[in-house]
């Protein structure tokens, strides 16, 4: 599986960006194991950890950096790094494609699917 490159920007306005393999089920449900509770924030640092690289393959973040990543990141920041984790990039692609085929469709006067 080839890795996808991710940004997430900052509250700061820095755009922080990384690349990431699709999520496997083995990693989702170690994720979850190893966050240790249902919190989505624990979730997506863990997620983070085992799946961030930069462009040499290199991971960015160890289980040491969890803690820190916590105590630096607003909620904001780390919900959006989940949602980048989670959703394929040609998922979201197609996703906003087949929106603009439906707002044109209304646009004719054309009834929308949904």
């Amino acid at each position: 599986m080839k890795p996808t490159p991710r940004t997430v920007t900052l509250p700061n306005g820095d755009v922080f960006e990384f690349l990431s393999r699709p999520v496997t089920l083995a990693q989702r449900a170690r994720a979850q194991k190893l966050a240790g509770n249902d919190n989505a924030t624990d979730f997506a640092l863990q997620l983070l950890v085992m799946l961030a690289e930069d462009e040499n393959g290199q991971k960015l973040f160890d289980a040491g950096d969890i803690a820190e990543l916590r105590n630096s990141l607003p909620a904001s920041v780390v919900e959006s790094l989940m949602l980048q984790l989670l959703v394929e990039p040609e998922a979201a692609e197609d996703e906003a494609l087949d929106m603009k085929s439906a707002r044109r469709s209304a646009a004719k006067g054309q009834p929308t699917a949904g």
